[in-house]
């Protein structure tokens, strides 16, 4: 390459990294890398100071980045320090919920990749499972039937903590995380028109159907049944709820079932 076509390439500007950053890219280091776990504390400001060898207002200037990563939970001058969060389906929701609400994206896409990423949970565990993972399922199952129909809150509970099982029974913690995060996500973005369409109607009704639903998901992954499980989870999930979706975002949703 000649000289005068190296200096064509068009390299930009580059600015220097400050140094709340630097602070906040060795936290997050140790945060990820497990050396602090979530629950542990960060040493209090007077120590970090002491440690990274910079001003206060550093300091907390990469606290503030950290906890709007949803890495941590500070307040200035506690004297415990920071409490340490770490990786958590609850940002990442939070997140696709924000996203859900913005021009960028829709409910409807949300509730396909909802679709999209259970039946992908469903059809690994059912290869993947083990009976443990079985066990923790037919519980759950039991709880659901025992919950009906007077206790639609402990049963909706029991509801997600049998997708999480599911997730997790797939082998794969990102798929895993994932799958916790769109289903919250989806949850908090539609709760309201569900609670009063159950209202409106036969709530015990729609709760037996839920439970027919799950024995069939566990007998599915009990004959380590991928392709079945796959179709039962997004089937359900588009009766669930193509009908609180605009008209013309339904056929968005259909297309997921095959």
């Amino acid at each position: 390459m000649s000289a005068e076509s190296a200096g064509q390439i068009g390299f930009q500007p580059v600015r220097p990294v400050r140094a709340y950053q630097r602070v906040a890219e060795q936290i997050e280091e140790r945060i990820l890398g497990g050396q602090l776990p979530p629950g542990s504390r960060l040493p209090a400001e007077r120590e970090l100071v002491r440690q990274f060898d910079v001003g206060r207002s550093t300091i907390r200037e990469a606290l503030r980045v950290l906890q709007s990563s949803g890495l941590i939970r500070s307040r200035p001058g506690d004297p415990l320090g920071a409490e340490v969060l770490g990786v958590s389906p609850d940002t990442l929701s939070h997140a696709l919920g924000r996203l859900a609400r913005s021009h960028l994206s829709s409910l409807s896409e949300l509730i396909q990749f909802r679709m999209v990423l259970d039946a992908e949970s469903y059809r690994l565990a059912a290869r993947l499972h083990t009976e443990e993972d079985l066990r923790r399922l037919t519980e759950l199952a039991d709880r659901m039937e025992e919950y009906l129909p007077h206790d639609p809150h402990a049963f909706s509970e029991a509801d997600a903590q049998f997708h999480r099982v599911v997730a997790e029974a797939s082998g794969n913690a990102l798929l895993a995380l994932c799958a916790r995060a769109v289903h919250d996500a989806v949850v908090d973005a539609i709760e309201g028109k569900l609670v009063r369409a159950k209202r409106a109607g036969d709530a015990s009704d729609w709760m037996r159907r839920s439970v027919t639903h799950h024995r069939d998901v566990l007998a599915a992954l009990r004959d380590s049944d991928g392709a079945r499980a796959a179709r039962l989870g997004r089937e359900a999930l588009f009766e669930h709820y193509a009908p609180h979706v605009p008209a013309q975002d339904r056929e968005r949703l259909r297309a997921a079932l095959d």
